[in-house]
This record gives structure tokens, C-alpha cells and sequence, in this order.
């Protein structure tokens, strides 16, 4: 059964206990743009917090969130549902979560939809007649595509900075040039670095990634991101990248990558890598007979990913990766273009540096960050792909024939002595002069003949 068959059945229950069961924000927007429903959340007018939960437990498990602001969330075999009161906010402290939230099921529609984020998200449905109660008029910018805030009370939260990019990334939608300026007097540092994460999570899993970046820059956002910010302003040779400046280049870049994130084994990797690929353009940029250069960025990309990552999420096990694919970025065309050259020991220890695969997508998508079309197949990944294929390297790097054991076995003392030889052997092993393992223990053998 649908979620709107579920919203019929609860709307019926409330209807028979005296309320009334209202669809609102994301279920009713979704509903009106022919997008199948994710969630079903409900705004429940004339019923007692008691009534709510006796209402919502008859439909399933209930989990009572607040007593106060009577949030009821109810999981079924048809879904999960969010019922909860009307109710009133008051800001008490900073951030997201400094608000004192009150209950009040007499409110009207107008005032209960005023501490919503955007007037698209203000709408409620009946899902018993299927009226739209409307009462900042969001239909009309949903029509048109345009993020507008509903009233003050939206500067009060400034994590809906970061929810206007969101939707902007997820829709292509323009924000109203009132809430874009709303928007830069709001203060990101307020919040935890967590919820951070998980709206940059939100926009770059989206269809519009890009988008979402030049929605916060619209926003003054990038302050609190500096390293991005530091790529507004910073120019490219026009016959390479006639797409703009670096920023520019990116959103574009990010836009490319929706195509190839189905293939990605963790999109948020590499989305992170194609976001943070040209960060060390801001500050190694110059103008030198007659273009613009920017020689070593990719190396020079570094400290600048590993900052930007600190304020996202701090996780080192996310870091590592991001920077080997900003470091190696541009490693797939400069070995295609000297492709008659390139040894075998190179493509080994390539794919000891960076996974290649998800190297080949980050790179094309920066091939792609342009204004004309990327196509598919892509020769440099092709070619990557198929020597790393051929060498064994394509899905994993390669690991050492030998094992410490191997030499402890044959009477090698232990300590340093042992790292070095089995440093030495795998040096042998990526320049191709040990073939396999049988290869490698003879050699060992020869070292204490």
C-alpha cells in the first residue's frame, strides 16, 4: 500500500476522533512535482498530544519524540510516518537546536506554516479532499522553480543556508534574491560539524551538485569554506577552460560527475575529490607568456583538501583517499598523451597510490567540467584501464610476494634487516624483474648464498 493510502487512513482516524490530518512540506511538494513520496509527514490540527499517540499507535510502533511538541513517529508495514501537533518556535540559544518548541493543536494554518524553511515546503494537503492549503503562496514557486523564505523566523536557523543549497543541487532551483541575502547574514559556524557534513552529503548526491555549490557562493556561504571561496576570482587559459574561472569549473565538474556515480564504489570519495581536484589553483596561478599557468596544482592541492575536509567531517579515513585522487588527477591524460613511454613499473605504482578506476572518474570529470560534451568511452581511461587490467592492478594494488615469515624461515635474523629486503624484493616486483612468487623466494635464496 502507498504512503497516500496510509495518509488516507490516518486522515480518516483523525477525522473520527474530532481532528483533522494534514499532509505537509516535502510529502505535498513531492506530490505536486509527480515525484514518488519518500516520507509522509502529517501536521494534525483539533486532537490532545494523548489523543495524537493514541491516534498514531493504532497504525503501528510509536515513538513518542517530545511530550511537549507532541512529534510521534510511527513505523508500519506501509512505511513510516512522522505525525505530530501544530506548533510554535522561539529562539533560545544558537544554533539549529536552540529553540523552545510548544504544542498548540488550535493554531491556524498561516501561523503554523511560518516557521517552515521555504514556501515550498509550506503547503499542506488534505489527503481526504486533496485541498491544497496554500498560504504563502509556494505553489507559484514551485511553478517557477524559486526558493523563497517564508518569514524572519527563517534567519533563526542557519543550517537552512545549507538546506537552500540542498534543494537547489536536488531540483536546479533559483533562490530568491531576499533569501539569498537573508542568507549572508547568517552565521555556519554555529553548527555542529556533523549536520554540516550531512547537508554536504545531501548536495553532492544530488542531480545538480554544482548548482548547489554556486547556490552557497550566492548565499555567502563559501566564507566558512574558504578554500572554495579562494577559487571565485581565479582565471584559466579560455582555450583550455572557456567555462570561467576555477569555480565555475568546478560546479561544471561536479555537474559531469552525476554520470559517472553509478559506477562509483563510494561516490562520497570521489564527489569529495572532484570537488577539491583544482584547490591548489587559488594560490598557484600566474600569467607567463601570454596564458594562464598553473603548474603542479594537483600536488599543490593538498593542504588545501585536507583543511576544507577537517571543517566537512575531520575523518582521516576519508582524507587519505580524497587527497591521492586530487594529487593524482591529472595522472590518466598526461600517461595516455606519453602512452608509448609509460612502463609497466609506472602503472604498478600508480595503483599503489590511488585506486584507478575511481582515479579514471575523477579525472574525466574534470575533462568534462566544460561547456561542450564529454564523450563515453574515454580514451585515457580506456587505455588506463586496460594496461592496469593487463598488469593485474586494476581492481587492487599490488602486494609483495614475499612475507617477513618467508625470511625468518631460511634463518634471517629479525629487525630492520628484514623490512629492507622486503622493501628491496618489491622494488623488483613493480620494476617487473620478479615474475611471481617462485621468482621471488629464489631471489631470496640467492641473497644468502
Amino acid at each position: 500500500m502507498s504512503l497516500l493510502a496510509l495518509a488516507v487512513e490516518i486522515a480518516t482516524a483523525a477525522r473520527d476522533a474530532g481532528g483533522r490530518a494534514l499532509m505537509v512540506g516535502g510529502a505535498v511538494r513531492d506530490r505536486l512535482l509527480g515525484l514518488p513520496a519518500k516520507d509522509l509527514d502529517m501536521e494534525v490540527y483539533g486532537l490532545t498530544a494523548e489523543q495524537l499517540e493514541e491516534l498514531g499507535r493504532g497504525f503501528g510502533s510509536a515513538n513518542l519524540v517530545g511530550q511537549r511538541f507532541a512529534v510521534l513517529n510511527i513505523s508500519t508495514d506501509r512505511g513510516i510516518a512522522e505525525l505530530s501537533l501544530p506548533r510554535r518556535e522561539s529562539k533560545t540559544g544558537p544554533g539549529h537546536k536552540g529553540f523552545e518548541v510548544t504544542a498548540d493543536p488550535n493554531m491556524d494554518f498561516a501561523d503554523a506554516c511560518r516557521r517552515r524553511d521555504f514556501t515550498v515546503n509550506a503547503m499542506l494537503e488534505d489527503p481526504l479532499t486533496g485541498e491544497i492549503i496554500d498560504p504563502y503562496n509556494g505553489r507559484a514557486d514551485l511553478q517557477r522553480g524559486v526558493l523563497r523564505h517564508v518569514s524572519s523566523a527563517f534567519a533563526e536557523d542557519p543550517l537552512r543556508v545549507l538546506r537552500a543549497a540542498r534543494f537547489a543541487a536536488r531540483f536546479n532551483w533559483k533562490i530568491h534574491p531576499s533569501t539569498s541575502e537573508l542568507c549572508r547574514q547568517l552565521d555556519l559556524s554555529e553548527l555542529p560539524r556533523e549536520r554540516i557534513e550531512g547537508e554536504w552529503r545531501h548536495i553532492l548526491a544530488a542531480a545538480y551538485p554544482g548548482t548547489g555549490l554556486l547556490a552557497l557562493e550566492l548565499c555567502g556561504a563559501l566564507r566558512f569554506f574558504p578554500e572554495l571561496q579562494a577559487l571565485r576570482g581565479v582565471p584559466q587559459d579560455p582555450i583550455w577552460h572557456p567555462e570561467g574561472d576555477v569555480l565555475q569549473h568546478t560546479a561544471y565538474c561536479l555537474n559531469a560527475a552525476v554520470q559517472r556515480r553509478p559506477e562509483m564504489e563510494d561516490w562520497w570519495i570521489e564527489m569529495l575529490a572532484v570537488m577539491c581536484h583544482d584547490l591548489g589553483k587559488a594560490e598557484h596561478t600566474y600569467f607567463e607568456r601570454g596564458r594562464w599557468r598553473c603548474p603542479n596544482h594537483d600536488s599543490a592541492g593538498e593542504p588545501y583538501t585536507r583543511s576544507l575536509l577537517e571543517r566537512l567531517n575531520g575523518h582521516k579515513d576519508v582524507a587519505a583517499p580524497v587527497v591521492a585522487l586530487v594529487k593524482e588527477h591529472l595522472r590518466p591524460s598526461q600517461l595516455y598523451f606519453a602512452r608509448d613511454q609509460v612502463s609497466d613499473a609506472g602503472i604498478r605504482r600508480l595503483a599503489l597510490r590511488v585506486d584507478i578506476p575511481a582515479l579514471c572518474r575523477v579525472s574525466w570529470s574534470d575533462a568534462a567540467g566544460r561547456l561542450e560534451t564529454m564523450p563515453l568511452p574515454w580514451e585515457p581511461e580506456e587505455w588506463l584501464l586496460e594496461r592496469a587490467a593487463r598488469l593485474g592492478v586494476k581492481e587492487q594494488a599490488p602486494a609483495n610476494f614475499l612475507r617477513g615469515a618467508d625470511l625468518l624461515e631460511r634463518g634471517w635474523p629479525g629487525g630492520r634487516e628484514v623490512g629492507l629486503v622486503l622493501a628491496r624484493a618489491f622494488e623488483l616486483q613493480l620494476d617487473g624483474k620478479l615474475a611471481d612468487r617462485e621468482a621471488a623466494l629464489a631471489w631470496l635464496d640467492q641473497q644468502r648464498a
